[in-house]
C-alpha cells in the first residue's frame, strides 16, 4: 500500500522556473522495492525485510516547452523517476501533477493518457518483431480512438514516418529490416503518433553509436521546436544533456544532489559528486590537468549510509556529513542552482574552475 505524502521539510527547495508554467511536478517522489527473501526463508533465518530505495525523496518541475534531464551513475534511480513519471510504477510516497493534475486522475482520462508518451532505451526489444511498422506506429492512434478511418490512419501513418526522416514505404516493413538508428526513428514516430505534449526519453541514444546518437538528438531537438513538445531526458552521457537540456538534475543513490541550468552546470558544478562525474569525462587533448577521481564504490540502496549517501567517497565530508542528511537548498550567488550538501552549504568548497571545465566539455561535443 502507498504511503501518504511526506509533508515538506522546512528550507527543502522545490526545483522550478520563475513565471514558467509547469508541465510536470514531482513532489517528494519515492518508489521502494520489497526484495526480501520468502517469508519462511526470513523466519528460519531471523532476517527482516529488505527494501531497496530505488527512488528516495526526489522533487522537480519541468516547464512547458523545455527539456529537465537526470544524470548519474547506472543504478542512481533515473529510468525509476521515469516509469513513476508516466505512471508505469505507483510511488511508494509523494506524488506527481501533469498539467496541475494528479497523476492518477490524468491517467484515468484518456484525453489526459494520450498527452504523455515514453521512448525507451532499447529500440531492438522496445518494437514488436512481428507487427509492421505501419502497424507499430498506428497502434496508439487506434487505441485512443484518434482516427477511425484506416485510409486516414494509413496517411497519418506516412506523415509522421516522413516527419522522422523515413519514408512511408518503410511502414511495409518490419523491425529486423532497420539499423538501430532508424528503429529509434520509428519508436520517436510511434510515441509522436497520440499528439503527445510530453515525452519521457529513457536514453533514447545509448544502444547506438556516436555519429546516429548526432542524428537522434537533432531530430529530437526539431520536433521539440516544431511541436512544442516537453522533455523529460534520462541519460549517463554528460556529453548528450548538455546539446538537449535546459536544465540538469544530477541524481546519486536515489535522491537529487544538485539542479542547475545546464550550462551553469558544465562550467561551474557545485556538488563533490557533480564534480566527480565532470572528472570522468575523456579529455581529449590532454591538457595535463591533475584529475581527482572519485573513490569507493556506490553504497547499496538497501542499506545507505546514514547522513549524506555520499559522504564515504566524499573528500570534503566531515562529522556533520556522516551524522546529518543534507537539504536541497538554493545557492547564494549562482540563480537557479540548488544543491544538497553541507560542505557547499558551510563555504567549505574549493571554488569552480569553469575555463577547465567549459574546455573539456566543448572537446567532447566536438567528438560527439
Amino acid at each position: 500500500m502507498a504511503e501518504e505524502p511526506m509533508p515538506r521539510a522546512p528550507g527543502t527547495a522545490l526545483p522550478h522556473a520563475p513565471g514558467a508554467t509547469a508541465m510536470l511536478v514531482a513532489d517528494e517522489l519515492a518508489r521502494h522495492f520489497d526484495v526480501s527473501r520468502p517469508l519462511l526463508q526470513r523466519l528460519l533465518a531471523g532476517e527482516g525485510k529488505r527494501i531497496l530505495r530505488a527512488v528516495d525523496g526526489v522533487s522537480f518541475e519541468i516547464p512547458k516547452g523545455t527539456t529537465l534531464s537526470l544524470v548519474g551513475e547506472s543504478g542512481c534511480g533515473k529510468s525509476t523517476v521515469a516509469r513513476l513519471v508516466v505512471g508505469l510504477y505507483p510511488p511508494t510516497r509523494g506524488r506527481v501533477l501533469f498539467d496541475g493534475q494528479d497523476l492518477h486522475q490524468a491517467r484515468a482520462a484518456a484525453a489526459q493518457r494520450r498527452r504523455m508518451q515514453m521512448i525507451f532505451q532499447d529500440p531492438y526489444a522496445s518494437l514488436n518483431p512481428r507487427w509492421r511498422v505501419r502497424d507499430i506506429v498506428a497502434e496508439p492512434i487506434r487505441a485512443f480512438g484518434l482516427i477511425p478511418d484506416q485510409a486516414a490512419q494509413r496517411a497519418r501513418v506516412a506523415e509522421l514516418l516522413t516527419q522522422v526522416g523515413l519514408s512511408p514505404l518503410d511502414g511495409e516493413k518490419y523491425p529486423h529490416e532497420f539499423s538501430g538508428g532508424q528503429r529509434q526513428r520509428i519508436s520517436i514516430a510511434r510515441a509522436l503518433s497520440s499528439n503527445p505534449e510530453f515525452l519521457v526519453c529513457d536514453e533514447p541514444t545509448s544502444a547506438l553509436d556516436v555519429s546516429v546518437q548526432a542524428q537522434i538528438l537533432n531530430l529530437m531537438k526539431d520536433l521539440q521546436a516544431r511541436l512544442g513538445l516537453t522533455y523529460l531526458f534520462i541519460s549517463h552521457n554528460l556529453a548528450v544533456v548538455r546539446q538537449v537540456s535546459d536544465r540538469i538534475g544530477v541524481m546519486y543513490l536515489g535522491r537529487l544532489v544538485e539542479l542547475a541550468e545546464a550550462e551553469t552546470l558544465f562550467t561551474a558544478p557545485r556538488h563533490p559528486y557533480t564534480r566527480a562525474l565532470m572528472e570522468a569525462i575523456p579529455d581529449l587533448e590532454m591538457t595535463g590537468r591533475q584529475r581527482i577521481p572519485v573513490g569507493g564504490e556506490v553504497p547499496s540502496p538497501i542499506s545507505p549510509p546514514s547522513g549524506c549517501p555520499f559522504h564515504p567517497r566524499c573528500p570534503l565530508a566531515d562529522a556533520r556529513c556522516k551524522a546529518e542528511m543534507p537539504k536541497l537548498l538554493p545557492l547564494k550567488g549562482q540563480a537557479g542552482t540548488i544543491a544538497a550538501c553541507h560542505a557547499v552549504e558551510e563555504g567549505r568548497d574549493p571554488p569552480p574552475t569553469p575555463a577547465g571545465t567549459a574546455q573539456r566539455i566543448g572537446t567532447t561535443e566536438t567528438a560527439l
